[in-house]
């Protein structure tokens, strides 16, 4: 008997039926996953999102580079694009956001109103090379965190951040310089076989 409470992953062979702007080899998406906006999506090599994730690009773009994990219940909304650069990873229930309604009462808010009643900011997110971001943790609209950082969980990051240290806090706040060990390990993978 099959188990109902496993729903399984989409290979990339089935992925590349639905419409996505491009889909690279051994990419595996959950099935319970909620993905609007499969044009604007795209993904590299080895790549594994765990549901149930919200990936949502009806505007802007979602980019996904190779090796790059995401894990369960995390929520990406690609209104003013979001990149994931290789190596780059989620864990479970992060939230990045690249749109946000303007929160300080001089504007309408949520999409049922019309645009002429909000003040939407709309600015890309983009996380570089070798950067995990620890479960729980939310990114605001127009970040940039630098390639080999890590943030630590339950952090909110509010504005951009640089390469190759390790962040925790809300806000989120530099502690100290990240181990760069992890490129020669990137060289060794990229060795094999």
């Amino acid at each position: 008997m099959e188990n109902p409470f496993n729903p399984g992953y989409w290979t990339e062979e089935e992925l590349m039926t639905f419409g996505f702007c491009e889909v690279g080899t051994n990419v595996r998406v959950a099935k319970n996953c909620t993905i609007i906006g499969m044009p604007n999506i795209s993904f590299g090599d080895n790549v594994r999102i765990d549901g149930p994730t919200v990936m949502s690009a009806s505007s802007g773009y979602i980019r996904i580079g190779s090796h790059v994990h995401i894990g369960g219940m995390a929520f990406l909304a690609g209104g003013g694009g979001i990149d994931l650069e290789d190596f780059s990873g989620l864990s479970q229930g992060v939230r990045i956001y690249s749109t946000s309604d303007d929160y300080s009462g001089s504007a309408l808010t949520n999409p049922t109103v019309p645009k002429e009643y909000l003040n939407v900011k709309i600015a890309p997110v983009h996380l570089g090379r070798h950067v995990i971001i620890g479960s729980g943790t939310v990114v605001l609209p127009g970040c940039t965190i630098g390639e080999g950082s890590s943030v630590g969980a339950m952090s909110l990051v509010t504005k951009s951040l640089e390469q190759w240290g390790v962040y925790f806090g809300t806000p989120a706040r530099h502690l100290r310089a990240r181990s760069k060990r992890l490129l020669k390990l990137e060289e060794e993978l990229k060795q094999k076989p």
